[in-house]
Parts: structure tokens; C-alpha cells; sequence
């Protein structure tokens, strides 16, 4: 058997914890798999006696992540702190300039840096790998470099952020407002210390960028995607959207176009029946289309201890079997600066405003529609005893970019009571 591939893991939170779990509890089947043992040398974390559940007692301490990542003794560097900036990326640089493979976890740090640092690791002979990164215990990254390198990927897209999910089926199953039931995603601990990157998009864009750089052979631009969170979806627009047979989910598209590459993460109205419709609570879910192999979907859990280090070791275990791929699955040098598409392709819109209550209204909202060529599929006014009417419209197929111009001009009607709220119909 050969030498064992010896880690050094920085960051001891769930995930960390949950990789030296798996090597100790299962370090005789790893070894079989692999050819070889697999150990850990060394770890590092902020503090250094906190009890974390797991007997840390047999590693080296490093107080320092960046040392760390410099130690001769360990052949690949784990980083599980996070972040764009600070100390992962330096000591993921540092491993990297030391000709070590990094496994990471990290979707920001990818998202903003991935060009640089897949560059850099191919100058200094390293691997960079970060299946743990996109969709937790999804092998997503895996099913686009190897499963379906054959194919031709035409459109990526699905829910990847699980506290999202849960959110909006919440409210769907027991009736509760956005507010009530993300107080009580807070209270289980599903949020991030800045919730904005869950509820607002950013985590589930992270990811969706670098799943965009891999299908398409694109340099990774998150600057270009658009987003919009889930804080506006309210519990009449889920009702709405089950009368209609959807439910709402936070969605991200990305498919090449010939208008360039169209990329997005915005919540959506999928059919109910869909495997998309029926993902429930904190689920993930990987929709890949191919020339070949047609559609395909992976489902899985997309956070937490157990299916995230699982991801880790999958990465750990291809290092340690030999097996090395260039960081998006093709080199850094051939990929490509992507012209993001001016805007998203044409779809049936939701729309959901409250309108000033007098003569005339309703029908400056229809021709402010009509003058930007958005034709209305249907449209219902609700009973009410408010100053201000609800009114709901499912339009014709249109471009967002219409739509964005119809809705300014209703600001310039005097008859908005609210600004609206627009989600996109998509089929899938």
C-alpha cells in the first residue's frame, strides 16, 4: 500500500468536525478504496480548547491557518473557515504557492477569485478542488466534469439554497407569512450570521456561478448575474401561485444564448407537479440539460454536517486515488470571458400589486402594460375593504427587461398603491 495522503484541515465548525469524523470513524475503508491510508497531521481553528464533539488530542495545532497550509508534512490543505477574503483565501493562496492540493468548501471565495486561484494552482502543478462548495452532498460537480464531459450542457438550473426552500415551503404547508416563518428558520439555526446571503440570494448565486464557469467554459462571473431574493414573496402570492398549480421557488437559470450568457437567480413559479415543485424543506435540487443525455436531476441535501463533509472527502479521496482535473474541468487558460446576456429570455409573468382605489385604475395598468407590448393572460381583482384593491396579473410570454420598463412607468400613474411584486412562470 502506499504512503497515506496526510491532511491538514483549517476550520472546525459542522463541516470541519464532520471530515475528521469520517476519517476516524471510517479511516479502514478509505484506505481500501484509495490504495492508501488517509490522515490527518494538523488542524486549525480560531480557539483551541472548545469541546467540538470529537477527540482532536492525536493532530498537530497550528494557530495560524496560513502556517498551516505551509507545512511540508501535509500533502493536501482542507480549508473549511469561509469567506471571500482574510484568512481562507491567504491560506489557501499559501498552500496553493507551496505546491499543495486544497480541498475547500468555500462558494464565495470561488465565486470572486475562482480565475485567479484555478490559474494559480495550475502554475504551481496543484489541484483545486470544491465539490463541498455547490449543493453539499450533491455530486453536481462531479456529474458535469466527468458524468456528461461528453455532452454539450445547454441549461443548468435549480434550487440550491436549502434555508430558502424551507422558507417557502413553510408558508406553504402551514399558511404562516414570510416573517413568522423566517423568525422561526432563525430560532433553528438554518440562517447564516448574515442572513441577506441566504434570503437574498447570494449563497444560492455563489453557487450558480461556478456550476455556469464548469457547464459552459466560462472565466466565473458572479458580478454579472442577476439576483433577486425571496424578502417580497408574501403568503397571498403562494396562495395565488397554488391556485394557479405552481409554487414559488428561489431558482437559478443559466443557459447559453445567443444574446450571450444568461444567468440568474430569482424566485420563480415552477409547476407543482415538477420534481422541482415537489422539493420539499431544506432540499436541493440540480437540474443539467445536455445535447446528449437530454435532462437529468440530482437531489439531494444541500447543507449540514454530515452531507457537506461528505462532499469534502469525495474530493480527498480522488487526491489520494491519483486522480487530478483542472479546477472548471478544463484549463484556466482556455476559458473564457462570457458576454452576459442584456436580458433573460422571454416567459409568462406573475404579477402582484395593490392599486388606489378609484375609477380608471385598473385600466392605466393595462395600458401601460400594452405600450410596452406585454399582453395580459389574465387578471383578477379582489374584494376588499382597504383604501387600496389587490390585483393579480398572469401575463403573455415577455422579457423581463419590458416588464422592468412597464413596471417603472406605473410608478408615473398615481394609481400604485405598492410597488409590484414580478415573478417569472418557468417550465421545466
Amino acid at each position: 500500500m502506499e504512503d497515506p495522503l496526510k491532511l491538514g484541515i483549517a476550520g472546525l465548525g459542522t463541516v470541519g468536525i464532520g471530515v475528521v469524523k469520517i476519517v476516524q470513524r471510517h479511516a479502514g475503508v478509505l484506505a481500501t478504496r484509495a490504495g492508501r491510508p488517509v490522515e490527518i497531521v494538523a488542524v486549525s481553528a480560531r480557539t483551541k480548547g472548545a469541546d467540538r464533539g470529537a477527540d482532536l488530542s492525536t493532530y498537530d495545532w497550528a494557530d495560524d491557518p496560513v502556517d498551516l497550509a505551509r507545512r511540508e508534512d501535509i500533502d493536501v490543505f482542507v480549508e473549511l473557515i469561509g469567506g471571500e477574503e482574510g484568512p481562507a483565501k491567504a491560506a489557501v493562496e499559501a498552500a496553493l504557492d507551496a505546491g499543495k492540493d486544497v480541498v475547500t468548501a468555500n462558494k464565495a471565495l470561488l465565486a470572486i477569485h475562482g480565475q485567479a486561484l484555478a490559474e494559480r494552482a495550475e502554475a504551481h502543478g496543484a489541484c483545486l478542488r470544491f465539490e463541498a462548495a455547490v449543493a453539499g452532498g450533491i455530486p453536481v460537480i462531479k456529474a458535469l466534469t466527468e458524468g456528461l464531459a461528453g455532452n454539450e450542457i445547454t441549461r443548468v438550473m435549480g434550487v440550491m439554497n436549502g434555508t430558502c426552500n424551507y422558507i417557502l415551503t413553510r408558508m406553504q404547508d402551514a399558511g404562516l407569512d414570510y416573517q413568522t416563518v423566517f423568525a422561526e428558520a432563525e430560532a433553528l439555526g438554518y440562517l447564516e450570521a448574515d442572513p441577506t446571503l441566504d434570503v437574498g440570494g447570494i449563497d444560492a448565486g455563489h453557487k450558480l456561478a461556478l456550476l455556469a464557469s464548469i457547464a459552459f467554459g466560462t472565466k466565473v462571473d458572479f458580478a454579472a448575474m442577476r439576483i433577486e431574493g425571496i424578502e417580497r414573496v408574501s403568503i397571498e402570492d403562494i396562495r395565488q401561485a397554488a391556485d394557479m398549480g405552481y409554487r414559488v421557488k428561489l431558482l437559478g437559470v443559466a443557459q447559453m444564448t445567443g444574446r450571450g450568457l444568461e444567468s440568474r437567480m430569482s424566485p420563480c413559479l415552477v409547476p407543482m407537479a415538477s420534481p422541482l415543485g415537489q422539493l420539499e424543506a431544506a432540499t436541493n435540487m440540480v437540474v443539467l440539460e445536455g445535447d446528449s443525455v437530454g435532462q437529468i436531476f440530482l437531489r439531494g441535501a444541500g447543507a449540514g454536517e454530515g452531507p457537506t463533509a461528505s462532499a469534502v472527502m469525495g474530493d480527498v479521496m480522488d487526491i489520494a486515488r491519483g486522480l487530478r482535473m483542472s479546477t472548471f474541468g478544463q484549463p484556466a487558460a482556455s476559458l473564457t470571458a462570457a458576454r452576459p446576456a442584456g436580458s433573460s429570455a422571454p416567459a409568462p409573468y406573475y404579477l402582484r400589486m395593490s392599486l388606489v382605489d378609484k375609477p380608471g385604475a385598473l385600466a392605466k395598468i393595462a395600458t401601460v402594460l400594452g405600450e410596452a407590448g406585454i399582453s395580459i393572460d389574465r387578471m383578477r381583482q379582489y374584494g376588499h375593504t382597504d383604501p387600496s384593491a389587490p390585483v393579480l396579473i398572469v401575463t403573455h410570454r415577455a422579457s423581463r427587461t419590458a416588464l422592468d420598463e412597464a413596471i417603472t412607468a406605473m410608478g408615473a400613474t398615481g394609481v400604485l398603491a405598492s410597488e409590484p411584486v414580478a415573478l417569472r412562470i418557468e417550465e421545466v
